[in-house]
């Protein structure tokens, strides 16, 4: 297959996004645009359905990937399977337009039955370039986002990205775009480029998210497994959920929660394997000396962390529900990647919860922890 730029001819940007649109049109004909008001049944709801997990490219930032990132052997391009993005971090694609296309969005929104989502970007991020062209894509993407927000502002909130390399930098962005119109939070990588997230030179910006009161959204982005997690889509089946528990036992064990008692951190996936492993690293904190430093069973930390929903399975969402409450999971869908939900609230139909439990995660939860 012959890839062709974004710039040259061939699928244009222009003409991949008009194709998204007529989708849109067609499935948001007769519908009213305020999915507030029903449920995916069509029923009288009094809450608004809040997705957490939900990402968003615009063009924005797209465009300073195809232009300055080639720099560093970045690119963006389509072909007639859909668009890609290549970086050193990782590639993604092919990806349909309604990644970037609003309307699409929007229509999808009405068809699921959810009232707002929260949007972010997602891997392969932006750790992979300097100093300069890293703050200019945060900015770009920030500014974007909080746009989408201003033409959606009772469907779209956003979690703002940071340069998180570049200390400075990511504390001058974060005291900009957390003034940004719809920003909610923040959305971090379960890694930074291979550090840790309890690396010292990430403490300034979490003391600082801190204060500001910001939820922060974490996301795998150049997950654990090299070589051997390469075939059969790996490195997200199995990746991405690993990736995620690693972060977590880093902020614990690394004393970042004990260091900021308030700082509010969403896992994705419910998670990943974190929940399902946690008696045995339990085991090792009663028995392991490098782990006796920890106050408290690394088990009580479950209650730090808020969930998504994205488990594609009904005993490990009671599971999870079971492990750390109701009143910490929020819905999730994984906008719109295949590993996702189409319907992230017809998921929630299948697990045995009572109505109370229902409301909290359908919308209660996100409520609280998003201010909206």
């Amino acid at each position: 297959m012959k890839i062709k730029p974004v710039r040259d001819e061939g699928i244009s940007r222009r003409q991949l996004l008009q194709a998204g649109l007529a989708t849109a049109a067609s499935a948001a004909m007769g519908r009213s645009g305020d999915a507030a008001a029903q449920d995916h049944k069509g029923q009288t709801t009094d809450f608004r359905v809040i997705d957490i997990h939900a990402h968003y490219f615009p063009e924005a930032y797209l465009d300073l990937v195809a232009g300055e990132g080639k720099r560093f052997d970045a690119a963006y391009y389509t072909t007639d399977k859909g668009w890609f993005i290549k970086t050193p971090a990782g590639n993604n694609g092919p990806l349909a337009s309604r990644f970037i296309d609003l309307k699409a969005r929007i229509a999808d929104m009405d068809q699921q039955g959810v009232a707002i989502q929260a949007i972010s970007l997602t891997a392969p991020m932006l750790y992979w370039c300097d100093a300069d062209l890293s703050a200019r894509l945060a900015t770009a993407w920030n500014d974007a986002a909080s746009a989408a927000h201003r033409t959606y502002p009772t469907r779209l909130v956003a979690f703002l990205t940071l340069p998180m390399l570049y200390p400075d930098r990511a504390l001058s962005e974060l005291e900009r775009a957390s003034k940004l119109p719809g920003m909610r939070g923040v959305y971090l990588g379960t890694n930074i480029a291979g550090r840790d997230l309890d690396d010292p030179l990430f403490e300034p910006a979490l003391a600082r998210i801190e204060a500001l009161d910001l939820p922060i959204f974490l996301h795998p982005v150049e997950t654990i497994g090299g070589d051997r997690l390469r075939p059969f889509f790996l490195s997200n089946l199995i990746g991405n959920p690993v990736d995620t528990a690693i972060a977590a036992c880093h902020l614990i064990f690394g004393g970042v929660l004990d260091r900021h008692p308030k700082l509010q951190i969403c896992l994705p996936h419910a998670g990943g394997v974190l929940p399902i492993l946690i008696g045995r690293i339990d085991q090792g904190w009663r028995v392991r000396d490098e782990l006796k430093h920890l106050p408290n069973a690394p088990s009580t930390y479950l209650q730090r962390f808020t969930y998504d929903t994205i488990t594609h399975s009904k005993p490990t969402m009671e599971f999870v529900i079971k492990q750390v409450g109701s009143e910490r999971v929020m819905v999730g869908s994984d906008y719109c990647f295949t590993m996702g939900y189409d319907r992230p609230v017809e998921f929630l139909d299948h697990v045995d919860l009572t109505s109370a439990q229902r409301r909290m995660i359908l919308a209660g939860n996100a409520e609280k922890l998003l201010k909206l």
